[in-house]
């Protein structure tokens, strides 16, 4: 009798132990459900391009203001990143409108690099797409530096904010001094080699973290070698905060990431009751170039990896090198996949893929030869 009670304990206790281990994994068929939802199988093309060969455009981030959508972006020159604005009605069709974040020659630790992404854009899907306030401004997350080139360390995370309009070209305000760098006491492993990156901001309404505002963004660590093998890897990691202004650690480890290669540049989406991190991944063991994919989670920080197809991957001559950089949104039904577009030339560019036929777009690279 002893002996058949404890084996129904032993196997309550371990099933128990299956459940909780489990318990914040999303199902195989959630899974599925999420990337019939989101897929985007129509390529528009390209919708953003430089004016020239020289400079190089990158990571869009969407909004809506009134009734125009805005994209804030990256325009790489030969000295670093600055972030640019841009104005659409239709999603499709987009006007240059200026720069927010502008090159300085004062001695400050971001002068030659602003790579900024708006925070607390609204992540239900299908919804709004506003960007929220706090403590009665807009912000904006970056990654800057000091040195000339690209992507040259150290790159720390630093905040920017405007009390005004953010459909409005201007020079937003910056912190004096990072929020997040390699150098901080908490530096986790997988961010100790200097080079802080793309960050995204929301708002955790419901305090699953236990904090107002979490951060998501991907760093390089101690894997980096100078070797062609090692030398990408990059992880997506957390942080929190209570006010924008002072930023932690959360957890010790990644939370998405791959042995091998880059997992980078996550935004948040909220579908239904899950939460659906789009990301991009390259250099992996199992698949060649830069691609798109996405994550999901019910708590924000235990996430499950897609395993299945791409979102996005190259397939067009001016995707031909890499496609990759995600922002992904649903408007009256239809879900608008922007990425960053980059052909066998090295130009970059804005391209959007959709979920229905919208035809395709005219506009092309300056040079007009993709291949």
């Amino acid at each position: 009798m002893k002996l058949i009670q404890l084996s129904i304990l032993t196997f309550f206790i371990s099933s128990t132990a299956l459940a909780q281990s489990g318990k914040h994994s999303i199902s195989a068929a959630k899974m599925q459900q999420i990337y019939e939802e989101v897929k985007t199988p129509y390529k528009y093309g390209l919708v953003m391009v430089p004016e020239d060969e020289q400079h190089k455009m990158d990571c869009p981030t969407i909004f809506r203001e009134g009734k125009f959508w805005y994209m804030t972006y990256l325009i790489y020159s030969g000295r670093g990143y600055e972030t640019w604005l841009s104005k659409s009605s239709d999603l499709l069709h987009w006007e240059n409108m200026g720069r927010l974040m502008s090159f300085g020659d004062a001695g400050k630790w971001d002068d030659n690099q602003k790579a900024g992404y708006n925070a607390l854009t609204s992540t239900k899907w299908g919804g709004d797409y506003k960007l929220g306030k706090f403590n009665g401004k807009y912000w904006m997350s970056y990654f800057g530096g000091k040195e000339k080139g690209y992507e040259v360390e150290p790159l720390s995370i630093g905040m920017a904010y405007t009390d005004k309009s953010p459909a409005v070209v201007q020079e937003w305000q910056r912190l004096e001094n990072p929020v997040l760098s390699a150098t901080d006491a908490e530096v986790r492993w997988w961010e100790n080699r200097h080079k802080l990156f793309k960050s995204t901001v929301i708002e955790d309404k419901k305090r699953l973290t236990g904090h107002p505002f979490v951060m998501y963004y991907n760093a390089v660590g101690d894997s980096l070698e100078n070797n062609k093998k090692t030398r990408w890897y990059e992880r997506i990691g957390m942080a929190v905060s209570e006010d924008m202004l002072h930023w932690k650690r959360f957890g010790k480890d990644p939370v998405v990431h791959q042995p091998v290669g880059i997992t980078g540049d996550g935004v948040i989406q909220k579908i239904k009751n899950t939460w659906v991190m789009f990301y991009f991944g390259a250099f992996w063991q199992d698949r060649k170039g830069a691609f798109n994919r996405f994550a999901a989670s019910d708590d924000l920080v235990n996430w499950t990896d897609w395993t299945g197809d791409n979102l996005i991957q190259s397939s067009e001559p001016y995707d031909a090198l890499y496609a990759h950089k995600s922002f992904v949104l649903k408007h009256k039904g239809v879900v608008y996949h922007f990425y960053c577009a980059v052909n066998k030339k090295d130009q970059r560019g804005i391209a959007v893929a959709t979920s229905k036929d919208l035809g395709k777009s005219k506009l092309d690279f300056v040079s007009g030869n993709n291949k």
